[in-house]
């Protein structure tokens, strides 16, 4: 079976083709600056890869793209669009809804479109390549995989907000978690790789220009540091995380900001942006090496939030068996998992730095021979897992 996995962002569209159940990737591409005249299109197949700087002026156009690429009789992977099965689309927000896997319907394209205030940046962008994927691939199951869905596992006291109930009951506001696809990937991956006994206990730690971290107990999620919407819990490339809620009344009170004005400060230049003056990791750590101090300050920070989750974990979780690092920061930079760990050996949790510098596309484990807790790098293949999940479902 061909599925395609769609990813369909505000300005861009990944996609793969994976063949089920063998999990076998056929090719590969990215749609960037979609609404620009020099859009990105980068397609690979069998290690070859082909790219060209082309108009793409909206999503449609996007799709059109790809599906034209992959009927390709030299690049392509398929002879007919009929030969797309399934296509599996990322989701961000799910809300209450949604805690699996669903065929989707206009119901719940429906719901989808009543989510659009809690991720404006993503919601709205899923959507739209939904319906333009139907009308390209008309005889593929449209299956929706949602980022929360994972976290809907989570007690009660862990998502309820301690405001009056009926914004709970009637309005849904309460802790719902992202980056669940990547969570459930690395956390049944490190149970496949420990075992069950020894992985009973798990914190995955995914970290990328997004971050969040989520305690897993016998394979379900039960506390995740994202919250209402993705912009909670770690320090991010340009999201806060968290802060008091105060800070946001001082500032449209006293520095006369609106709301907009406000949400666009803590989502689009805070985080390592605010403090470092750059979003990226890579370009943070080079010049923290070079004695910049405040890229050298924001990798303490983010490293010492992290650090703060993990103790928390450790104690909802009443101990720890692994922490798993995952996504591109958490799968890369040796740095900030070294600091990430640092002085966390009460907890049983001490990282070897000559395992923690080797690099590998494998799961590797980068704890030393005296921590009583795994330290594990598990590459995150999020792609996979949404066909595994439309697989199942139509299975």
């Amino acid at each position: 079976m061909n599925i395609l996995v769609l990813n369909a962002g505000s300005s861009s569209i990944k996609y793969q083709v994976i063949e089920m159940p063998s999990q076998t990737v056929k090719c590969v591409g990215l749609v960037e600056r979609i609404g620009f005249e020099d859009a990105i299109f980068t397609h690979e197949k069998n290690d070859e890869k082909y790219s060209e700087i082309v108009s793409i002026l909206n999503h449609e156009i996007g799709l059109q793209r790809i599906a034209k690429t992959l009927l390709d009789a030299k690049i392509g992977v398929i002879n007919s669009v009929d030969e797309i099965e399934a296509v599996g689309h990322r989701v961000v927000h799910g809300g209450n809804k949604f805690s699996e896997t669903v065929i989707i319907t206009e119901d719940v394209k429906n719901n989808i479109h009543d989510l659009f205030d809690l991720a404006p940046l993503h919601n709205p962008a899923n959507l739209k390549g939904i319906e333009i994927a139907e009308t390209i691939f008309t005889s593929a199951k449209q299956i929706a995989i949602f980022d929360t869905a994972f976290h809907q596992t989570m007690p009660k006291e862990a998502y309820q907000y301690a405001i009056p109930n009926s914004f709970l009951d009637k309005h849904k506001i309460r802790a719902y978690g992202f980056h669940g696809t990547s969570h459930k990937y690395v956390s049944e991956k490190a149970i496949e790789y420990l075992g069950e006994k020894s992985s009973e206990k798990i914190i995955t730690i995914h970290l990328g220009n997004g971050c969040s971290m989520a305690a897993i107990k016998d394979g379900k999620c039960i506390e995740t540091s994202m919250g209402f919407a993705p912009s909670n819990g770690l320090i991010m490339g340009t999201r806060c995380g968290d802060i008091d809620q105060s800070v946001i009344f001082f500032l449209m009170k006293k520095l006369y900001k609106s709301m907009d004005e406000v949400a666009n400060l803590l989502n689009k230049e805070s985080g390592l942006q605010g403090l470092a003056g750059f979003s990226d990791l890579r370009e943070i750590s080079e010049k923290a090496a070079n004695g910049n101090s405040d890229c050298q300050n924001a990798l303490n920070l983010a490293a010492y939030r992290i650090k703060k989750y993990i103790g928390s974990y450790t104690a909802v979780l009443n101990g720890v068996n692994a922490i798993v690092f995952t996504a591109g920061i958490g799968e890369n930079s040796a740095i900030m998992r070294a600091l990430a760990c640092e002085n966390l050996d009460f907890l049983g949790i001490d990282l070897d730095e000559n395992k923690n510098n080797l690099r590998s596309k494998d799961i590797r484990e980068i704890q030393s021979n005296k921590s009583k807790v795994k330290i594990l790098i598990i590459p995150t293949n999020e792609e996979i897992e949404i066909a595994k999940q439309s697989y199942q479902l139509i299975k």
